[in-house]
């Protein structure tokens, strides 16, 4: 079998402008954290409307900003990832500025619009722009590295928050929407700085996303099986991913009847495991020569043992003294599948993704994560509703599917995908050919088995 050229940069090797992305993705993690943990209330206090009408407004234009993701792929694909994260940047650093102003509903409304596109596409331009700076097993380190500080910026965002409120009353909510247009601003100044690698068969310097022109759109996207398979596993896990959020607080209060510090701990402890060991995690499962398929099933089926976990928590319900201590095991176990899992699935995503319709492929895949989250809080209560046990039984099936996919699909992904380092070709000898002695002596030089 013939070996595939492999165009890779090396796991260690920093690539151009490495230092000024991670930078920018802390800081605007920051500015995030500063409003999402209180977003209601944020908004309401920033433009002095009713808590319903915030909740309509930013329901309707999230819906609004979901629709419009696709767009996000095609500007990608035409324009590339660099630019697309500028204006994106651009656009959350003026509505930050915008919203104290923004008093009315109409005004609100149009200003919530103008965000919620730019907050929808920011990761599917953030993980087309990981393949555009990097390739083969750097992609893996970046998308830990990213997390990790994505995870400390939203932790620090929110701690600096609640200063700013214990100081300054909900009166600070204002200041603090100006801050996190100054967080944008200076991310978006650093991430200028990021210069894609040179794609493959073009010239130095040329963005990635430039250097071949898609021919037909979404519709190749929609041709290819395993990309969309993948991204039908990617929605059983994210799933997952959802429960933290929205189903922790409403299982611990309603069926454990534990206390809401639990919850709270439970958060404190995914975040500090996230931004303190997460890229030593993804370094040990690089090491390990480990297919992307199988290290993302892994991190599923880790998903599937905390839910099994959460199971029999429920079963049991222990007292006071033996609760915490469950489910912050639980949590242990959660944290490592969702260490395990995220690099090696972002990276597979982005390696599956043909370059000339990364941003496509990408908006797709992206949209997998954001239908689960929209699933996911009607779900989690229906299921609730009927046991406590139930939605955990779903969530394990689910995770326990994406794995076995992940696995039967690694045969028809392409090789730079599934690999983060080339895989290291075995020649097999053919069988010597029978031949007639000859008086001389004859040296025959046979060609290397490739």
């Amino acid at each position: 079998m013939s070996a595939k050229r492999w165009h890779g940069t090396a796991a260690g090797e920093r690539v151009a402008g490495e230092r000024e992305l991670l930078v920018a993705a802390g800081i605007s993690a920051v500015g995030t954290g500063m409003y999402v943990p209180f977003t209601l209330v944020f908004f309401h206090q920033v433009t002095g409307l009713s808590f319903q009408a915030v909740g309509l407004v930013l329901t309707l234009t999230g819906l609004a900003g979901l629709a419009l993701m696709p767009l996000a792929g095609v500007a990608v694909d035409r324009f590339g990832a660099r630019p697309a994260v500028l204006v994106l940047y651009g656009i959350r650093t003026l509505g930050f500025l915008l919203y104290p102003l923004a008093t009315a509903p109409a005004a609100f409304a149009a200003v919530a619009l103008f965000a919620a596109l730019a907050d929808r596409s920011v990761a599917v331009v953030q993980q087309s722009l990981i393949g555009e700076v990097a390739r083969g097993a750097a992609r893996d380190r970046l998308q830990a590295s990213l997390r990790a500080l994505q995870n400390a910026g939203m932790g620090a965002g929110a701690m600096i928050v609640s200063g700013v409120l214990a100081l300054w009353g909900t009166g600070g909510f204002s200041w603090t929407a100006w801050a996190n247009a100054l967080a944008f601003a200076l991310a978006g100044l650093l991430a200028a700085r990021v210069r894609p690698v040179r794609p493959v068969g073009g010239p130095a310097g040329a963005p990635a996303a430039t250097a071949r022109r898609p021919a037909a759109g979404y519709r190749t996207v929609l041709a290819d099986r395993p990309f969309l398979a993948l991204t039908a596993a990617n929605f059983l896990t994210a799933l997952g991913y959802a429960a933290l959020s929205v189903l922790f607080p409403l299982y611990i209060a309603t069926w454990l009847r534990g206390p809401d510090s639990l919850t709270g701990a439970a958060f404190t402890l995914n975040t500090v495991l996230c931004a303190g060991v997460g890229v030593l995690i993804e370094g040990r499962v690089r090491r390990s020569g480990a297919r992307r398929t199988r290290s993302a099933a892994l991190g599923a089926l880790l998903f599937a043992a905390a839910f099994t976990g959460q199971i029999v928590l429920g079963t049991l319900r222990p007292g006071s003294a033996g609760l915490p201590a469950g489910l912050l095991v639980i949590v242990v176990v959660y944290t490592l599948g969702e260490l395990v899992h995220s690099p090696s699935g972002g990276a597979l995503s982005v390696s599956a993704a043909p370059e000339a319709v990364r941003g496509r492929y990408l908006a797709t895949y992206q949209l997998s994560h954001s239908l689960a989250g929209a699933l996911a809080p009607s779900l989690f209560t229906a299921l609730l509703d009927v046991d406590g046990r139930l939605p955990w039984a779903v969530l394990a099936v689910a995770a326990l599917g994406a794995a076995g996919a992940l696995v039967r699909l690694e045969r028809h992904l392409p090789a730079e995908a599934v690999y983060a380092e080339p895989p290291v070709a075995t020649a097999v000898a053919a069988p010597a050919p029978v031949v007639a002695p000859v008086p001389a002596v004859v040296v025959a030089r046979v060609p290397a088995a490739v």
